[in-house]
């Protein structure tokens, strides 16, 4: 009970904190000087209105409508909630909004309505069309929500969707295409058991006639039973799907049939049903949370069964994420007057597809595998795949322009999807694929910092999230008591104080390990014990003894008070003479990585091509193929100075190490990021064709501390860091005044560092 009131303080902290909700408007024009506020508004703004007058097709030049889309609810039906108003609805509709722009770049105003009426609610929208692009249409309930569709698809000229329709349709069309092919059986012979008769179910079935499902083959239950044609309480809608049979119960229905769509509730589906299914049995049990048949009850009930759930845990997750943001992207690049059928199918195969084509390594390393092909448990593509945007968006564009509903043709499809890429960066992806990876393989992290609300914050959110077993250094009493005051619960973690009498024993051992380590290089016997009352000394002796597979401290303490019993402990890696330190700046543009900007003061060049070395293995065992600009003040020989010929020369010895690395230097920043100016005058440069430069080599220390904080304070990148590389075990330094997502942040970088290093061992 306490953790879900915990739970449920943190769901409300996250809303309220700072600004409430989770979306703002950004201007995307200069607007600081008089000239720019007279360009902005008055007067300059009249010549765009003139134009827009004289051709109304002009707002798509001069506004945002063409990259805006309206959510809209009037909070009949708000995810399991039911009937709880429009007010009550629009922490939803503002969720949707924000993935709209994290999976698509799409711009989204939330429009919470106060009206039931069919006939009023369609008017009431029907308005709004000369401000929006397109239209979602969220949580309404059903039988309105037909209605209200179909109306609006009738009386307007912009893409509609109903998401809660047709999302789940598309997503498990798609899904159905793959298992049919795996289990070698066509779509026009099959028969299908459908558990539910809401919107969504429905739409399913539409959908999958439409790619050559036969009705007759086609069995649907509702709260009351087997819909067929003798009831009569039956309305329209449903009306088209009855049967001319003798009425079946569920379980008599299950008797050799091929497909188990389930859109209803958790736990109607036994074993014993599923086995007297047809052989190569398929079932969809996609209730939420609770499917209706578990995962392992369905694959224990059949050997050849292929299982899909609503589940991120479990294979084969049908997530209306993989569908929306894409189809209204490609919608809205040709300005389609709808979302017909063609753009549906067209999104349903580049989906099919997309699941048969080689799986990115950042797939494999943000769910922990080493090679997800298309199999039985790989039937649909996975929400953190890069390609969907560039795959699903170009196919419902095309079938737009092939169907006629398209105003503005794309020409150059090379060239559009090069665009669909940059809109977020193809590795923007970065963060959630990383916490997923993370969630696959957690590990025990020693929190030498535990003295602090901010550190046992992140450490209850990583164990509640499933992403480290934290291990808390310091007083029980002035933790708990912390604990306490900050409503945190550290119920589950262990709390260790490495001054305590209790662990004198094993004070005692470290201290022992220790100065075997250190007794030649002055340290004596007291003091090697003495330090292990030291809670980053205790803490890394649990990191190397196996106790602890990661540690995370800093956030109190000198950078140097930190590293120093990490290198004497731990040591560095074979083959590695000095640690350095990376930053991983999120930009607005992807994520860079910039090192050296905590370590090494001002190396040599056989220094700086090491750091460039471990850099570049760190960045590519987190799923980023690194593309390394080495900078400095001069370009590739413009200047003859000792730091210009340092960076020259670091720059040839990482290619004599590793030929096949993209780095290029030395080179000014501004010429690194502009490939014009790269273009013009560098062309020999591997930085002009090889992508854009997402790594950075900085010459010293004081260049990379300076970037990195104007980065964080002006550019407004997030920063996690700073990483310490080249340690045989991880041990991460927190950055001085760290906010919770900071260390969150860090205990998921040091868990994968935990997982490359323990599988390395």
């Amino acid at each position: 009970m306490y953790k879900k009131a915990l739970r449920r303080e943190q769901a409300l902290e996250y809303h309220a904190k700072g600004r409430p909700g989770k979306i703002e408007v950004i201007p995307t024009k200069e607007a600081k000087t008089q000239r720019d506020l007279s360009l902005a508004y008055s007067p300059g703004v009249a010549e765009p209105c003139k134009e827009i007058h004289e051709n109304v097709e002009n707002v798509y030049k001069y506004t945002a409508k063409g990259n805006l889309v309206a959510v809209i609810s009037n909070g009949t039906a708000v995810l399991g909630l039911g009937d709880i108003g429009p007010e009550a609805g629009k922490p939803v509709m503002e969720g949707k909004g924000v993935l709209f722009k994290i999976f698509a770049d799409i711009d989204v105003f939330d429009i919470e309505i106060n009206e039931k009426d069919p006939e009023k609610f369609v008017e009431i929208v029907k308005a709004l069309q000369p401000t929006f692009g397109g239209v979602n249409l969220e949580d309404i309930k059903a039988p309105e929500c037909f209605y209200i569709e179909e109306r609006l698809k009738k009386e307007m000229d912009i893409p509609i969707m109903h998401d809660d329709q047709h999302g789940t349709a598309i997503i498990s069309a798609a899904a159905l295409l793959n298992a049919l092919e795996l289990q070698e059986k066509k779509i026009q012979d099959i028969v299908i058991l459908v558990n539910g008769a809401g919107a969504a179910a429905m739409a399913c079935i539409e959908l999958y006639e439409a790619l050559g499902a036969k009705r007759e083959n086609v069995w649907m239950f509702d709260s009351k039973g087997m819909i067929h044609s003798k009831r009569e309480d039956l309305d329209d809608r449903k009306k088209r799907f009855a049967v001319d049979c003798q009425p079946l119960s569920l379980e008599e229905a299950f008797t050799n049939a091929d497909v188990f769509i389930g859109l209803s509730k958790g736990n109607v589906v036994t074993k014993e049903m599923v086995k007297k299914m047809a052989p190569r049995p398929i079932v969809f049990a996609m209730a939420n949370p609770d499917p209706e048949i578990s995962w392992e009850d369905a694959t224990s009930a059949r050997e050849d069964i292929i299982m899909a759930t609503g589940r991120s845990d479990y294979p084969n997750q049908v997530n209306n994420v993989l569908g929306f943001p894409y189809i209204f992207r490609g919608a809205l690049d040709v300005r389609a007057k709808q979302i017909n059928e063609a753009m549906k199918l067209a999104a349903v195969h580049a989906l099919a597809e997309l699941t048969r084509t080689p799986v990115p390594d950042i797939v494999n390393m943000a769910y922990n595998e080493n090679a997800i092909a298309f199999g039985p448990t790989y039937i649909i593509p996975k929400p953190l795949d890069p390609r969907l945007i560039s795959t699903v968006s170009p196919a419902v564009a095309k079938a737009a322009m092939e169907s006629g509903v398209a105003r503005k043709p794309i020409t150059d499809w090379n060239e559009y999807e090069i665009e669909l890429n940059k809109r977020l960066g193809i590795d923007n992806q970065l963060i959630r694929a990383l916490g997923s990876k993370a969630r696959k393989d957690p590990k025990k992290v020693v929190f030498a910092d535990a003295e602090n609300a901010k550190v046992l914050k992140a450490a209850q959110i990583a164990l509640d999230e499933g992403i480290a077993f934290p291990i808390l250094l310091g007083n029980p009493e002035v933790i708990n008591e912390i604990a306490e005051a900050n409503s945190i619960l550290t119920e589950g973690m262990e709390i260790i104080d490495p001054k305590a009498a209790s662990v004198a024993d094993q004070r005692k051992s470290f201290g022992e390990l220790f100065f075997k380590k250190r007794q030649r290089r002055g340290v004596n016997k007291y003091e090697a014990s003495k330090l292990m009352k030291e809670r980053n000394y205790f803490g890394c002796m649990m990191v190397e003894t196996g106790k602890a597979d990661a540690m995370i401290s800093g956030l109190s303490r000198n950078y140097p008070d930190t590293i120093r019993p990490a290198l004497q402990i731990i040591g560095t890696e074979d083959g590695v003479s000095k640690i350095a330190g990376m930053y991983i700046m999120l930009t607005k543009k992807g994520p860079l990585f910039l090192a050296d900007t905590t370590v090494n003061f001002n190396p040599t060049a056989e220094e700086l091509a090491d750091i460039t070395l471990l850099v570049a293995k760190e960045v590519r065992s987190l799923g980023v193929e690194p593309r390394i600009a080495m900078l400095s003040y001069s370009n590739f020989g413009s200047s003859d100075t000792a730091e210009a010929i340092t960076v020259r020369n670091a720059r040839t010895l990482v290619k004599q190490r590793n030929p096949s690395l993209i780095v290029d230097g030395e080179v000014q920043g501004i010429v690194a990021f502009n490939k014009e100016i790269m273009r013009e005058n560098y062309p020999f440069s591997e930085l002009v064709n090889n992508g854009d430069v997402n790594t950075l080599i900085f010459p010293n220390l004081s260049a990379g501390n300076i970037a990195y904080n104007l980065l964080q304070e002006v550019g407004e990148a997030d920063a996690i860091g700073p990483i310490l590389l080249g340690l045989k075990k991880p041990v991460h330094v927190l950055q001085l005044g760290s906010s919770t997502r900071s260390i969150l942040n860090m205990v998921m970088i040091a868990v994968i560092d935990a997982q490359y290093k323990s599988k390395k061992g």
